[in-house]
């Protein structure tokens, strides 16, 4: 059984010192103990009567939520240092195809996929298609009465995904009144929109309690050129420029792109065969030649840093009493989300509509006569020659659809989920305890899309004849038939509202994802020992997922010019039952106040990769009443996901890539050189230049394709940890202050992982795995704009890798007590990371990620609160050290590890409440008080997120932020 109320929750949770909010800001004079209940906490089946665990467990309270202002959750929950960027969020989503605005946490930066995130110890849907990843926003903030934090495999006691850890959130119960919530807030630049207006009723009795939630919030949009640091294209110097480190983080401003709203156009003419030129036109339409610093086009001016997201809220929980031993529950949670992005114009060029070899055919033979494509400037007829020997001259060309407008995503989102059963307890030799349940749960998406182009259309567009009348009509019968327009891609302007219409190409994608949940299970005590009484738990539970996620038609081709993405479906189901016993062992000796042993086993059988076991074992060590060690081991496993199982080849366009064979010539020595001139394309390239060289608009066409591969199977996680708690409350000055201090250790072996890039390119040129060069695709000549050996794609593939690690050493410390006339109450949890490592295949050496950027060695949280009669001041302060570039990166440039950092970072956050009468308070904040800017990882740099100039999801790109609200109580 639960505690009955939330003041008993946190005083127990303090007393076993496993709290990160041990007594929080709002912490008041101590009163006397209620009588201890028997409580289930998070890690384990069994209930006890103490809230302690053998595993590291950090909480956070619904005053803590409060005191924070936040409209979601995960903007809480990544103040913790246990907690790594996540995968998605409102700072790094607005270039991704799906989920923007999607809230995720990812415990220990060991991915998204292996932290559990469970709705009072049970499963929730997910939130995003084929992935097991929970959108907080489908959980409303005020519903939650605390949220637990277990770091540490726990499949044992909750079944797959727990390898990193467990994300428990319960919910409010025994609430009485009603509370009405509004609140509104920018940033300090206007934008960033906050408002809030929420009200949660409540009713409970000795037959049970009923709890009602409505709720609208909203979190604005934030333009990149709304802010100096990413107001302008540009890229690191060192990146495009120089190669020198010391330019890493200074930004070449501007550095536009080559994409101009009035196009710019390739030729080759008859005295310089094998020298393209390019040109374009100023702005009263004369042909002048193309450098991008002066006539290419700001991408940034469209570009957001944070998403909009607006969410529509109702929940419901309640329990009600069939007799005195048994008893009904049910939950339910309805959210409609909307979001969107939206992006620059699409950036199109010849080589995405003439496949082959990227050149537009300037005529056409008829009658074996060739006829001149009426709408090609006559300055460029003039200059073209035949490039392919089919007797028509050719030209190529890149073009910003400015006439079509931005590329925008507009998202709805429905998650539904319902949870009923039915709990109580019974006799058996003594008092157990039941639990039977079913769930079911939805998320739905439709996302419309605008500011892609018909590729097929583009194409009978591009080639026109002239009619009867020299008037400009399209080459092919057919296509004139079905509507087709000439379309003119010569200067500003110039596409035709009727040819825009035949192009225009909108798109769509509706995903499904659903989840089905059975399980029960009993806890209770079968004798005494010794020591105490022998506590054990059972259950099973069955779970089926399905996923399914469909593109339009010309999408799932390719043919909108964008990104070709399939469909993908899957589902799985899995049969697991579990066993679990608490052991006492010896009490009240010396030095051994109390020690038991918990332990745990879990056996899966999944319809897609067979059977899986898990199993934990641990100690509890009451050494003296105020210290006690805790430790467990255990072996965690993670099965696939529909996405890493079923994911058909989605093209995607990575970032932060660089070229080992950039800057090779005819005589360069060496493994990777002569891996570099042995493709025909980087030796024409030398050949051409002197060294292989390729333009910034090489880099940022780079493309690639992801992809599953069904014959994964499932990866097993081993962790260790070993703590201290020290709670001094014989020692008076220190009666209320808490300290634990937590070592742990998770390697995750057979690890799924997607082949990073970098590493396959890497790996490929050196030598060291040459199978990796079947990921790499180059340019074999100059096509379409693009240089001769550039790189074209780059895949990757899902596979069971060498494995996974971190390991490190979780501090935290609290105290409150009357300091003047008030309370004063202070936290601090602190996260150092000593090893964190990837290995990207068997075989392969180590890739080490701790202390990169996203992943800083050193994380900290300190929060100070003072209450004082009717005013109440809590301030936190957020600690990011300082953090490195991707190894592999610095590898490229000859530089070693850790040579290149960004400096660390604090972010502060304010609130003040006071409270104006009886029911009503009154409260204001700040976040990043003190407008910290973020660091400078400019485009081109391993971390950086489009649009923001710096890593999005780790930093706070938008500046200072306020908010005001008011709290009422009824």
């Amino acid at each position: 059984m639960r505690e009955k109320n939330l003041a008993r929750s946190i005083r127990m949770i303090c007393l076993g010192g496993v709290a990160l909010a041990v007594q929080g800001a709002y912490a008041q004079e101590d009163t006397q103990p209620a009588p201890m209940q028997r409580v289930e906490i998070t890690g384990s089946r069994i209930a006890s009567p103490n809230a302690e665990s053998p595993s590291p467990l950090q909480v956070l309270t619904a005053k803590d939520i409060a005191a924070s202002g936040a409209n979601n959750l995960q903007d809480l929950l990544l103040q913790n240092p246990t907690l790594g960027t996540p995968t998605y969020s409102r700072t790094n989503t607005a270039f991704l195809t799906s989920g923007a605005g999607v809230a995720t946490v990812d415990l220990r930066n060991l991915g998204t996929s292996r932290t559990l995130v469970l709705v009072n110890g049970r499963r929730f849907v997910s939130g995003v298609p084929g992935s097991a990843a929970v959108d907080l926003n489908a959980i409303p903030t005020d519903f939650i009465e605390r949220v637990e934090l277990l770091t540490g495999g726990a499949s044992a006691a909750y079944g797959s995904d727990a390898v990193a850890g467990v994300v428990n959130i319960i919910t409010k119960r025994n609430f009485d009144g009603l509370t009405i919530d509004a609140q509104g807030g920018e940033s300090s630049k206007g934008d960033s929109e906050k408002r809030k207006l929420s009200i949660t009723y409540g009713s409970s009795n000795d037959n049970g309690f009923l709890m009602g939630h409505i709720g609208f919030t909203r979190d604005g949009q934030v333009w990149s050129r709304n802010r100096a640091a990413s107001a302008v294209d540009q890229s690191s110097k060192m990146v495009v420029d120089t190669g020198d480190p010391a330019d890493a983080f200074v930004a070449e401003r501007p550095t536009y792109s080559s994409y101009a709203p009035q196009g710019s156009f390739t030729y080759k003419d008859a005295d310089a065969k094998k020298t393209p030129h390019t040109y374009t036109y100023d702005a009263n339409g004369n042909p002048i030649p193309f450098v991008s610093s002066v006539s290419g086009f700001n991408r940034s001016y469209y570009r957001s840093i944070a998403v909009p997201v607006d969410r529509f809220v109702l929940a419901l929980s309640g329990e009600r009493k069939l007799d005195e031993h048994n008893s009904a529950f049910v939950e339910g949670t309805y959210v409609s989300a909307r979001s969107g992005s939206t992006i620059e114009p699409f950036a199109l060029s010849s080589s995405d509509i003439f496949k082959t070899n990227g050149q537009v055919p300037g005529g056409t033979m008829v009658n074996g006569q060739l006829v001149k494509n009426p709408l090609i400037p006559q300055y460029l007829w003039d200059r073209m020659t035949d490039t392919d020997l089919d007797g028509i001259p050719d030209f190529s060309f890149r073009r910003r659809l400015s006439e079509v407008g931005t590329r925008s995503n507009s998202v709805d989102r429905d998650t539904f989920r319902l949870a009923t059963g039915v709990k109580g307890d019974f006799q058996l030799w003594k008092n157990w305890n039941y639990e039977g349940y079913v769930a079911y749960g939805q998320t739905k998406e439709a996302q419309q899309s605008t500011g892609q182009v018909n590729v097929l259309n583009f194409r009978n567009a591009l080639t026109a004849v002239p009619d009867a009348n020299g008037k400009p009509v399209c080459a092919d019968a057919n296509a004139r038939a079905q509507g087709c327009v000439p379309i003119n891609i010569f200067g500003f302007n110039s596409i035709s509202k009727e040819a825009l219409a035949y192009v225009n190409a909108p798109g769509s994608l509706t995903t499904r994802t659903t989840q089905k949940l059975a399980g029960g299970h009993i806890d209770g005590e079968i004798f005494d020992l010794p020591a105490g009484p022998l506590g054990i738990a059972a259950g099973v539970e069955f779970r089926k997922e399905y996923s399914d996620s469909t593109p339009d038609a010309l999408t799932q081709a390719g043919l909108n010019a964008g990104n070709a993405t399939p469909p993908t479906q899957g589902e799985f189901s899995v049969r697991e039952a579990f066993v679990e016993a608490h052991i006492p062992v010896l009490k009240d000796l010396p030095f051994v106040k109390e020690l038991s042993l918990p332990i745990a086993f879990r056996h899966g059988d999944y319809s897609s990769v067979g059977s899986t076991n898990s199993w934990n074992a641990g100690f509890e060590w009451t050494v003296v009443n105020d210290v006690k060690l805790r430790g467990t081991r255990s072996l965690s496993t993670r099965a696939p996901d529909i996405n890493e199982l079923y994911q058909a080849p989605s093209q995607d366009f990575p970032t932060g890539i660089t070229d080992p064979c950039e800057g090779v010539t005819a005589t360069s020595q060496g493994v990777i050189s002569d891996r570099c001139r042995a493709d025909p394309g980087v030796a024409a390239n030398i050949a051409a230049n002197g060294a292989f060289k390729t333009t910034l608009a090489d880099k940022q066409s780079i493309s690639g394709y992801n992809r599953g591969n069904p014959n994964l199977h499932a990866e097993k996680g081993r962790s260790t940890t070993v703590g201290l708690v020290w709670t001094p409350r014989s020692i008076a000055m220190l009666k209320r202050f808490t300290f634990t201090a937590d070592y742990f250790n998770i390697k995750i072996a057979d690890a799924i992982v997607s082949t990073p890039r970098q590493y396959a390119l890497k790996t490929c040129y050196d030598g060291t795995n040459p199978a990796m060069c079947q990921f790499i695709t180059r340019w074999p000549t100059a096509n379409g704009g693009s240089s001769a050996g550039a790189l074209r794609y780059i895949d990757t593939a899902v596979s069971n890798s060498g494995g996974r690690a971190t390991s490190g050493l979780d501090l935290t410390a609290a105290w409150n007590d009357r300091v003047g006339p008030g309370t004063l109450s202070t936290r601090l949890a602190y996260t150092y990371v000593k090893t964190g490592y990837d290995v990207p295949l068997p075989g392969a050496e180590r890739d080490p990620f701790a202390g990169e950027i996203g992943a800083a060695k050193n994380k900290a949280n300190l929060n100070v609160g003072y209450r004082w009669k009717d005013l109440n001041i809590n301030a936190t302060f957020d600690y990011i050290g300082r953090s490195s570039l991707d190894d592999q990166f610095l590898a490229d440039f000859d530089l070693p590890p850790h040579s290149l950092q960004v400096g660390s970072r604090t972010y502060t956050n304010m609130q003040v409440s006071y409270q104006l009468m009886k029911k009503t308070e009154l409260y204001f904040g700040l976040d990043n008080a003190f407008d910290v800017k973020a660091p400078p990882i400019i485009s081109g740099l391993p971390g950086d997120v489009t649009g923001t100039e710096t890593d999005g999801g780790t930093y706070d790109p938008i500046g200072r932020r306020w908010y005001a609200g008011i709290r009422v109580k009824l």
